[in-house]
Protein backbone atom coordinates (compact mmCIF):
# COMPACT_ATOMS: atom_id res chain seq x y z
CA UNK A 1 0.00 0.00 0.00
CA UNK A 2 1.55 3.58 -0.94
CA UNK A 3 1.15 6.50 1.28
CA UNK A 4 -2.32 8.81 0.79
CA UNK A 5 -3.51 6.12 -2.10
CA UNK A 6 -5.89 3.05 -1.88
CA UNK A 7 -4.56 0.03 -3.46
CA UNK A 8 -5.17 0.12 -7.83
CA UNK A 9 -5.03 -3.08 -9.65
CA UNK A 10 -3.79 -3.26 -13.82
CA UNK A 11 -5.85 -5.37 -15.93
CA UNK A 12 -3.23 -7.74 -17.28
CA UNK A 13 -3.55 -7.11 -20.84
CA UNK A 14 -3.10 -3.85 -21.06
CA UNK A 15 -0.96 -2.86 -17.91
CA UNK A 16 -3.59 -0.01 -17.45
CA UNK A 17 -5.27 1.07 -13.69
CA UNK A 18 -8.51 -0.43 -13.82
CA UNK A 19 -9.83 1.58 -10.81
CA UNK A 20 -11.61 4.08 -12.41
CA UNK A 21 -11.56 2.28 -16.01
CA UNK A 22 -10.96 5.85 -17.60
CA UNK A 23 -8.22 5.44 -19.74
CA UNK A 24 -9.62 2.43 -20.71
CA UNK A 25 -13.06 3.95 -21.66
CA UNK A 26 -10.98 6.83 -23.62
CA UNK A 27 -8.78 4.40 -25.35
CA UNK A 28 -12.36 2.37 -26.57
CA UNK A 29 -13.89 5.32 -27.97
CA UNK A 30 -10.55 6.76 -29.62
CA UNK A 31 -10.72 3.13 -31.61
CA UNK A 32 -14.53 3.75 -32.02
CA UNK A 33 -14.15 6.76 -34.00
CA UNK A 34 -10.68 5.79 -35.79
CA UNK A 35 -13.07 2.69 -37.23
CA UNK A 36 -15.64 4.60 -37.79
CA UNK A 37 -13.61 7.16 -40.10
CA UNK A 38 -12.13 4.46 -41.91
CA UNK A 39 -15.14 2.88 -43.06
CA UNK A 40 -15.48 0.24 -39.99
CA UNK A 41 -13.66 -2.94 -39.89
CA UNK A 42 -13.29 -3.58 -43.84
CA UNK A 43 -11.50 -0.69 -44.07
CA UNK A 44 -11.83 2.79 -45.71
CA UNK A 45 -15.19 3.00 -47.80
CA UNK A 46 -15.28 4.46 -51.44
CA UNK A 47 -16.92 7.68 -49.84
CA UNK A 48 -14.02 8.36 -46.91
CA UNK A 49 -11.36 7.00 -49.33
CA UNK A 50 -12.77 10.08 -52.31
CA UNK A 51 -12.72 12.61 -49.10
CA UNK A 52 -9.00 11.65 -48.67
CA UNK A 53 -8.23 12.27 -51.73
CA UNK A 54 -10.00 15.42 -52.60
CA UNK A 55 -8.83 17.21 -49.38
CA UNK A 56 -7.41 20.59 -50.11
CA UNK A 57 -3.97 20.88 -48.69
CA UNK A 58 -3.89 24.77 -49.89
CA UNK A 59 -0.48 24.10 -51.42
CA UNK A 60 -0.48 24.72 -55.10
CA UNK A 61 2.61 25.76 -56.23
CA UNK A 62 1.68 27.61 -59.62
CA UNK A 63 -0.48 29.53 -57.39
CA UNK A 64 1.82 30.43 -54.94
CA UNK A 65 4.08 31.92 -58.07
CA UNK A 66 0.94 33.64 -59.05
CA UNK A 67 1.03 35.40 -55.76
CA UNK A 68 4.72 35.83 -55.22
CA UNK A 69 4.62 37.85 -58.63
CA UNK A 70 2.01 39.70 -58.12
CA UNK A 71 3.04 40.81 -55.05
CA UNK A 72 6.80 41.52 -56.50
CA UNK A 73 4.47 43.57 -59.03
CA UNK A 74 3.04 45.38 -56.85
CA UNK A 75 6.04 46.41 -54.71
CA UNK A 76 7.93 47.71 -57.75
CA UNK A 77 4.63 50.47 -58.96
CA UNK A 78 4.61 51.50 -55.28
CA UNK A 79 8.32 52.19 -55.63
CA UNK A 80 8.05 53.74 -59.30
CA UNK A 81 5.13 55.74 -57.52
CA UNK A 82 7.44 57.08 -54.57
CA UNK A 83 9.83 57.80 -56.99
CA UNK A 84 7.15 59.92 -59.10
CA UNK A 85 6.25 61.95 -56.22
CA UNK A 86 9.66 62.52 -54.80
CA UNK A 87 10.72 63.88 -58.47
CA UNK A 88 7.44 66.14 -58.37
CA UNK A 89 8.37 67.43 -55.16
CA UNK A 90 12.07 68.05 -56.40
CA UNK A 91 10.46 69.88 -59.12
CA UNK A 92 8.76 72.22 -56.80
CA UNK A 93 10.36 75.80 -55.30
CA UNK A 94 10.32 75.59 -51.59
CA UNK A 95 10.13 79.11 -50.08
CA UNK A 96 12.56 79.08 -46.95
CA UNK A 97 11.20 81.01 -44.12
CA UNK A 98 8.00 82.85 -43.46
CA UNK A 99 7.07 86.46 -45.32
CA UNK A 100 8.08 89.36 -43.41
CA UNK A 101 6.07 91.25 -41.55
CA UNK A 102 5.66 93.76 -44.62
CA UNK A 103 4.43 90.94 -46.83
CA UNK A 104 1.15 90.55 -46.88
CA UNK A 105 -1.42 86.99 -47.00
CA UNK A 106 -1.91 87.56 -51.22
CA UNK A 107 1.62 86.55 -52.12
CA UNK A 108 1.22 83.14 -49.59
CA UNK A 109 -2.04 82.60 -51.71
CA UNK A 110 -0.42 83.54 -54.88
CA UNK A 111 2.10 80.66 -53.96
CA UNK A 112 -0.09 78.42 -53.05
CA UNK A 113 -2.18 79.25 -56.19
CA UNK A 114 0.99 78.69 -58.37
CA UNK A 115 1.76 75.16 -56.44
CA UNK A 116 -1.90 74.20 -57.81
CA UNK A 117 -1.26 74.88 -60.77
CA UNK A 118 1.84 73.31 -61.05
CA UNK A 119 0.69 70.06 -59.71
CA UNK A 120 -2.30 70.47 -62.14
CA UNK A 121 -0.21 70.76 -65.30
CA UNK A 122 2.27 67.42 -63.65
CA UNK A 123 -0.94 65.64 -63.48
CA UNK A 124 -1.77 66.42 -67.01
CA UNK A 125 2.14 65.79 -68.36
CA UNK A 126 1.05 62.36 -66.15
CA UNK A 127 -2.11 62.29 -68.14
CA UNK A 128 -0.97 62.74 -71.78
CA UNK A 129 2.38 60.26 -71.07
CA UNK A 130 -0.23 57.91 -70.34
CA UNK A 131 -1.99 58.65 -73.28
CA UNK A 132 1.14 58.09 -75.21
CA UNK A 133 1.89 54.87 -73.97
CA UNK A 134 -1.75 53.36 -74.31
CA UNK A 135 -1.74 54.98 -77.84
CA UNK A 136 1.95 53.15 -78.81
CA UNK A 137 0.38 49.82 -77.19
CA UNK A 138 -2.88 49.98 -79.27
CA UNK A 139 -0.68 50.67 -81.91
CA UNK A 140 1.66 47.33 -81.32
CA UNK A 141 -1.70 45.36 -81.25
CA UNK A 142 -3.03 46.07 -83.91
CA UNK A 143 0.06 45.75 -86.24
CA UNK A 144 0.10 42.46 -84.41
CA UNK A 145 -3.70 41.49 -85.22
CA UNK A 146 -3.20 42.54 -88.75
CA UNK A 147 0.24 40.14 -88.83
CA UNK A 148 -2.21 37.20 -87.41
CA UNK A 149 -5.11 37.68 -90.22
CA UNK A 150 -2.24 38.06 -93.11
CA UNK A 151 -0.80 34.52 -91.19
CA UNK A 152 -4.52 33.38 -91.29
CA UNK A 153 -5.63 34.66 -94.86
CA UNK A 154 -2.15 32.74 -96.29
CA UNK A 155 -2.54 29.76 -94.49
CA UNK A 156 -6.17 29.50 -95.52
CA UNK A 157 -5.00 29.87 -99.24
CA UNK A 158 -2.38 27.35 -99.00
CA UNK A 159 -4.80 24.75 -97.26
CA UNK A 160 -7.51 25.52 -100.07
CA UNK A 161 -4.83 25.27 -102.77
CA UNK A 162 -3.60 21.72 -101.18
CA UNK A 163 -6.95 20.39 -100.85
CA UNK A 164 -8.25 21.16 -104.55
CA UNK A 165 -4.85 19.83 -105.37
CA UNK A 166 -5.94 16.51 -103.47
CA UNK A 167 -9.13 16.32 -105.22
CA UNK A 168 -7.48 16.15 -108.45
CA UNK A 169 -5.04 13.52 -107.47
CA UNK A 170 -7.60 11.45 -106.10
CA UNK A 171 -9.69 11.82 -108.88
CA UNK A 172 -10.65 8.00 -111.14
CA UNK A 173 -12.55 7.41 -113.95
CA UNK A 174 -15.41 5.08 -114.19
CA UNK A 175 -13.77 2.20 -113.89
CA UNK A 176 -11.62 3.01 -111.00
CA UNK A 177 -8.58 3.87 -112.93
CA UNK A 178 -6.79 7.16 -111.81
CA UNK A 179 -7.33 10.06 -113.82
CA UNK A 180 -3.90 10.81 -115.07
CA UNK A 181 -4.50 14.39 -116.64
CA UNK A 182 -3.89 15.88 -113.25
CA UNK A 183 -0.87 14.20 -112.12
CA UNK A 184 1.06 14.79 -115.13
CA UNK A 185 0.34 18.26 -114.84
CA UNK A 186 1.46 18.56 -111.45
CA UNK A 187 4.57 16.75 -112.53
CA UNK A 188 5.31 19.08 -115.15
CA UNK A 189 4.53 22.29 -112.88
CA UNK A 190 7.45 20.72 -110.46
CA UNK A 191 9.69 20.30 -112.70
CA UNK A 192 9.40 23.34 -114.34
CA UNK A 193 9.38 24.82 -110.79
CA UNK A 194 12.71 23.16 -110.37
CA UNK A 195 14.39 24.03 -113.66
CA UNK A 196 13.66 27.63 -113.27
Amino acid sequence: MTKGRGISERSEKTGRKIDGGHDLIKDKMKMKKNMQRLGGRGGLSLESFAKAKSRDDNYNPALIKKQREFYKNAKYVSKYKKSLRQQEQQNVPFRAGRPSEGENDTKEGDFVNQHNKKSKKSARSLKELYEKKRDEEDRARSEREAIIQAKNAERQQSEARRKSLKEKMYKKTKSGQPVMKYRIEHLLETIQGSTS
